[in-house]
C-alpha cells in the first residue's frame, strides 16, 4: 500500500480538545495491549461457537499469531482497534462477531465534526460513484463521476483492502458495500489513515478520463461552534409515534400496501402486526410490499410472528441451536450481563452427545400459521446487505413459498445459519475497547447446503447509477412494475 501521503493518525487532532474524563491521544503499553489481545483471544477461542466455520483451526493459529506479533509499541484505542483488531475480527467470517470502540470513545467524539476524506461514494462491485462532497466550495469532482483510483490504489484493490477490517456472515459481501456507501470517509481515514491531500482519477459525467489532486475536509473551528449552536437551538424533538413510524409504518396505494419494518426489536411489532394484517383484510389488499432492507434482525420471536401471517404451512426456525459452553465463565466479569447471563443459560441448554450445548426450544418448537387476518395475496420482500440476522432468518423461512417473491439483493445474513441469539459484548480490561460475542450457532430450517451465501432473491434487482444520482428507489419501481403487469394481465 502506498503511505507517502500518509499526514498523522487521527487522534492528533484532538490534543486541544480531550474531555476532562477521556484522552483519545492515550497510548496504551505493549504488555496492556497484549493483555487485552491474549485475553479476547482465549475468550473466542474457548466461547465463541463458529470460530473455525469458516476458517480453519490452524489458519486461525496463524491469524491469531500475526495479531499479536503486530503489536511493537503503544498504541492508542484507535490504532489498536483497527489495526489489530478488526482484522482479527474480519478473519473469522462471524456478521455478529465485530468490534467497537469504548464508551469513553464514543462519548467523546459524539457530535464531533472530524477531518476526513471528503467524498462520499456508492460502493458496488468494483464501482465507486461519487454521491457527495464534504468540501462544498472545492468540490472538483461532480456527483456520478466514478473514481477510478485514490492515491494511486485502483477501486477494485482498495474495496477488497477494505473488505479486510469489516465482518461480514460467511462470504456474503453485499453488508459491506452498503457500509461503505453510508460513510466512506470514516472508513478510509481509520483504515488508511489521513493525508493532507489525495491523488484521484476518475470518470467524469461525460466519461472522460481526469486526474485530481483534492484537500482533506477540515472543518473550521468557527463554524462548528456556529454550526453545533444552531443545532442546539433548532434541535428537533420527534413525537413517540413518529419514532414509531420510523421503526415499522404501513402505507397505502392504490394497488398495494407498504410495509416498511427496519428492525425486530423495538415498535411494539406484536400489535403493530396485528392491526396491520386486519386493516388489510378489510381494505381487501392483494399486493403486499414488505421493506427489510434496513432490517439489521433483533427479536427472532418478533420475525417469526410475521411470518405466521405469510406463511401457509407449519415451520420452524432451525434444525440445530448450540454453543461450546454452558456459562461465560471463567470470563464472566468481562461479559456484559455476564452473572445474569449465567443463570439463564442454566435453564435454556442441555448438554447432548455431541458434546455441545443445546437450546432445544429452537430445535424443536414448530411454529403454526395465523388462521386470522393471514395474508393470502402476492407478497413482495425487498432485500439487501444490510438484511441481517433475524430478518435473514425471516427471508429463509418464508422463501419459496408461490405466493412470495424476495426481490433485490442477497441478504447479508446467512443462509446456511449464522451465530447469534445471545450476543453480550467482551470488554477489555485495559483499552475498554468492546467485541460482540454470539454465544449460539444456529443452521436454519430448510437451509441449503453449502454455507457462505446469504438468503439469494427470486428477482435479483441491483444498483443502478442513474436511478441513485435521481433519487429513484430501484427495488420498488420493480415490484411496481410486476404488480402493474399483472393487474394488466
Amino acid at each position: 500500500m502506498r503511505r507517502h501521503y500518509l499526514l498523522f493518525f487521527l487522534p492528533l487532532f484532538f490534543s486541544c480538545s480531550v474531555s476532562k474524563n477521556y484522552n483519545p491521544n492515550k497510548k496504551y503499553s505493549k504488555k496492556q495491549l497484549q493483555e487485552d489481545y491474549t485475553l479476547l483471544r482465549n475468550i473466542l477461542e474457548q466461547k465463541h461457537p463458529s470460530i473455525y466455520w469458516y476458517t480453519s483451526k490452524d489458519s486461525m493459529d496463524y491469524y491469531f499469531g500475526a495479531g499479536y506479533n503486530a503489536i511493537q509499541d503503544s498504541m492508542t484505542e484507535l490504532q489498536f482497534g483497527w489495526k489489530i483488531i478488526a482484522p482479527l475480527t474480519s478473519v473469522i467470517h462471524c456478521g455478529h462477531t465485530s468490534f467497537n470502540m469504548s464508551k469513553g470513545w464514543n462519548h467523546f467524539i459524539k457530535n464531533k465534526i472530524i477531518p476526513s476524506f471528503p467524498l462520499y461514494l456508492k460502493v458496488w462491485k468494483d464501482t465507486m460513484m461519487v454521491i457527495g462532497n464534504l468540501n462544498r466550495k472545492k468540490r472538483m469532482i461532480n456527483n456520478g463521476s466514478f473514481i477510478t483510483s485514490i492515491n494511486g490504489i485502483k477501486n477494485q484493490e482498495m474495496i477488497n483492502y477494505m473488505f479486510h477490517f469489516l465482518v461480514e456472515d460467511g462470504y456474503s459481501e453485499n453488508v459491506n458495500y452498503i457500509r461503505l456507501s453510508s460513510d466512506f470517509p470514516y472508513f478510509h481515514r481509520n483504515i488508511f489513515g489521513l493525508y493532507k491531500n489525495y491523488q484521484v482519477s476518475y470518470t467524469d459525467t461525460s466519461g472522460n478520463s481526469e486526474n485530481a489532486v483534492i484537500p482533506y475536509f477540515q472543518p473550521v473551528s468557527d463554524s462548528v461552534k456556529k454550526k453545533k449552536l444552531i443545532k442546539k437551538r433548532h434541535k428537533i424533538k420527534y413525537t413517540h409515534q413518529e419514532k414509531l413510524e420510523y421503526t415499522r409504518s404501513l402505507q397505502y396505494d392504490s394497488s398495494y400496501a407498504l410495509m416498511t419494518i427496519n428492525g425486530f426489536s423495538k415498535g411494539h411489532l406484536k400489535s403493530f402486526f396485528r392491526h396491520s394484517f386486519r386493516e388489510m383484510r378489510r381494505n381487501k389488499t392483494k399486493n403486499l410490499i414488505i421493506d427489510i432492507r434496513a432490517n439489521g434482525g433483533g427479536d427472532i420471536i418478533k420475525s417469526v410472528f410475521l411470518t405466521k401471517y405469510l406463511r401457509n404451512t407449519p415451520f420452524k426456525v432451525s434444525d440445530t441451536a448450540d454453543a461450546v459452553s454452558k456459562t461465560f465463565s471463567p470470563y464472566t466479569r468481562y461479559i456484559s450481563h455476564g452473572f445474569f447471563n449465567n443463570i439463564g443459560l442454566l435453564f435454556v441448554t442441555h448438554k447432548e452427545k455431541d458434546g455441545r450445548y443445546h437450546f432445544g426450544y429452537w430445535e424443536r418448537h414448530t411454529f403454526k400459521p395465523k388462521r386470522k387476518n393471514h395474508f393470502n395475496g402476492n407478497i413482495y420482500i425487498l432485500t439487501n446487505g444490510l438484511t441481517f440476522s433475524a430478518s435473514s432468518i425471516f427471508c429463509s423461512d418464508v422463501k419459496g413459498q408461490d405466493n412470495i417473491k424476495l426481490v433485490g439483493e442477497e441478504t447479508g445474513g446467512g443462509w446456511y445459519g449464522n451465530s447469534g441469539i445471545m450476543i453480550p459484548d467482551i470488554t477489555l480490561p485495559n483499552t475498554k475497547i468492546r467485541v460482540r460475542l454470539p454465544f449460539f450457532r444456529l443452521v436454519q430450517y430448510q437451509h441449503v447446503h453449502e454455507k457462505g451465501t446469504g438468503v439469494l432473491p427470486d428477482i435479483f434487482v441491483g444498483p443502478n447509477w442513474r436511478d441513485i444520482l435521481k433519487g429513484v428507489d430501484t427495488k420498488i419501481e420493480k415490484v411496481k412494475e410486476i404488480i402493474r403487469e399483472k393487474t394488466d394481465g
